[in-house]
């Protein structure tokens, strides 16, 4: 879960690439000179910041702005599909990382962008990016972000809630193991991640479940193990969240 990253060195990677990371492989906390598009093609990719994780299934890339140190890390046997801007073009308009919807059309532009056996190069190339930033211009954004909390009586009850996203205590119940008011920490949540703290657990509890899922986990195990009441209303969480079903196999 999401750490302080430590000190990143400053790497000036291929404009776009192609990189297959076993299961549980990560890269270190760098920081690159150009915007950066990462997509899974296979697996699923978490980036973590100073500010948290996000967390890219196959139908999410991620958008890391130049300068942005972070690190990656595969759950399950991942293909890290990278597409690198320069600082002059910033389709998205955003100097913050995000999540973003990956549909059919832009899935294949960003798989073809990257592709090493037969490379595009020239005018179709040029063709493509128009296409491709066109693409990324469209893409609604998708928050699938566990931010990361400063105060320690917040990430006291995060830690717990880390270790085992099925507990189901009130906020009240977790204020009173952490030192700290059920009104405080409700304050906190909103302060400091923007979120509920019935958010958060939600988003934390998505997290765990994509990876597991990533592992090969049966989904009625997932849910039990991540705190649903039922198969059934884990199953509906996750379609609202990702567009798709647990069970369904993601692209590939």
């Amino acid at each position: 879960m999401p750490k302080p990253l430590p000190e990143p060195e400053t790497t000036v990677a291929p404009p776009t690439s192609v990189r297959p990371l076993a299961a549980g492989q990560g890269i270190d906390a760098h920081v690159h000179r150009e915007h950066q598009i990462h997509y899974a093609g296979r697996g699923v990719l978490t980036v973590t910041t100073d500010a948290g994780t996000w967390i890219a299934p196959g139908n999410r890339a991620l958008w890391v702005p130049a300068g942005t140190a972070h690190s990656h890390h595969a759950h399950g046997r991942l293909d890290l599909h990278t597409i690198g801007l320069p600082t002059s073009v910033n389709p998205l308009g955003l100097d913050v990382p995000a999540a973003l919807t990956v549909g059919p059309l832009l899935r294949e532009l960003i798989l073809a962008y990257t592709r090493e056996d037969d490379p595009v190069t020239g005018a179709e190339r040029r063709r493509m990016r128009a296409v491709l930033l066109d693409q990324l211009r469209a893409s609604p954004q998708q928050p699938v972000h566990l931010p990361m909390p400063s105060d320690p009586r917040l990430a006291a009850v995060c830690a717990l809630l880390r270790r085992d996203p099925a507990d189901s205590r009130s906020l009240a119940a977790f204020g009173a193991a952490a030192g700290a008011g059920e009104r405080t920490l409700s304050r906190l949540f909103r302060e400091e991640l923007g979120m509920t703290f019935p958010q958060w657990r939600t988003q934390l509890r998505l997290y765990h479940a994509l990876v597991m899922l990533s592992e090969g986990v049966p989904v009625t195990a997932v849910a039990v193990r991540c705190g649903w009441s039922s198969p059934s209303a884990f199953i509906d969480v996750f379609r609202r969240a990702f567009g798709r079903t647990p069970g369904s196999r993601p692209p590939r």
